[in-house]
């Protein structure tokens, strides 16, 4: 005889460790914090080759003098030109001259051919700075970053008091600071993201498909 059995279905979120974003802050159910820095690029093709090694020996430095693990994450993205032909279209229709309209639409034709026979990506390249309390005071490296909220089993939460999160800040911060200066040796420049932009960014990485809706244009 079959039996039946009941099963308990679980929310999304309890599968992801993300607790809060707070001041810029990643805060994870087990207390640690992340924080997110988004950095500028360098074509070292267009440098010499003696540019090319000092380039390469400073980053080499830099990662030779980390005391703590950091994660580099290369966000690559098919570019999405939908918005500005919307931008194009809208011109064109607010356009009075002929010759430009004409020119204009002439545009949007080269650049919706172009786009469909090049395969255009647009990259972004961010360093997470993650800060472990619990590893830290066993002596032991911190290490996951931004890997771990793609972790597919629940994690327990901690609780984190202000005063806690305080102190933790402040030690990343140091953190953010030794890379600062590390990268900015190579030529490198970073920006640490602030709460919307590590909302938004982690909102693109669990829901992709977002990309692909279509948008309304201008007719």
């Amino acid at each position: 005889m079959p039996t039946n059995t009941k099963v308990k279905s679980q929310a999304t979120q309890d599968f992801v460790p993300l607790k809060e974003v707070r001041d810029g802050i990643v805060v994870l159910k087990d207390g640690s914090l992340r924080a997110v820095l988004m950095a500028s690029s360098i074509n070292l093709a267009l440098k010499s080759q003696d540019e090319q090694q000092a380039v390469i020996g400073q980053f080499q430095n830099f990662l030779n003098s980390l005391e703590f693990s950091v994660q580099f994450f290369v966000e690559s993205r098919e570019l999405d030109i939908r918005p500005y032909i919307a931008l194009l279209e809208d011109r064109y229709v607010k356009e009075l001259d002929d010759l430009m309209k004409i020119q204009i639409r002439e545009y949007i034709a080269f650049i919706k051919d172009f786009t469909e026979r090049a395969n255009i990506m647009s990259k972004n390249f961010f360093i997470v700075v993650p800060y472990d309390p619990a590893l830290v005071a066993r002596g032991g490296g911190v290490g996951g970053a931004l890997s771990n909220l793609l972790s597919t089993g629940p994690s327990t939460s901690a609780i984190l008091t202000d005063e806690q999160f305080e102190q933790y800040r402040t030690q990343i911060e140091q953190r953010i600071s030794v890379i600062e200066q590390g990268l900015v040796r190579t030529g490198v420049r970073v920006v640490t993201l602030g709460t919307e932009e590590v909302i938004e960014l982690f909102y693109k990485l669990f829901n992709p498909g977002e990309l692909e809706k279509p948008i309304q244009l201008v007719k």
